[in-house]
């Protein structure tokens, strides 16, 4: 077991899984850069719409080894389409907050971007 750890496999470990994280952090910026890319060359649509359902979703982080903890919430509103389908947007907190479901009224987005809602 020593014969691994200082002969050469420790080292051989520790770049795996750098370059294991490096390589998933990488991945992560390109996909959302790529999002952000066809989010801006989608066109803005208006249309009508009706808040189905409402989620959110909370992630923990723990720090300094579970000593400090943050919490951050994301929320999601699935809309309804004249043509009946569905689709999830990100919306903020204020946002969430405001839209009840059943409400009726034009929705604003731009690709998988929320950009608001309007009551009728």
């Amino acid at each position: 077991m020593s014969h691994f750890f200082f002969g050469g496999g420790f080292e051989i470990m520790f770049f795996l899984m750098f370059f294991l994280v490096f390589g998933v952090i990488i991945f992560t910026l390109v996909k959302g850069i790529g999002e952000w890319n066809k989010n801006n060359h989608s066109p803005r649509l208006i249309v009508e719409a009706i808040v189905v359902t409402k989620r959110n979703q909370v992630s923990h982080h723990h720090h300094d080894g579970g000593m400090h903890t943050t919490h951050s919430t994301t929320y999601y509103v699935t809309f309804q389409v004249e043509s009946g389908d569905r689709m999830e947007l990100r919306v903020s907190g204020q946002e969430f907050g405001m839209l009840v479901e059943g409400d009726r009224g034009k929705l604003t987005f731009q690709g998988t971007r929320y950009i608001g809602f309007e009551r009728m």
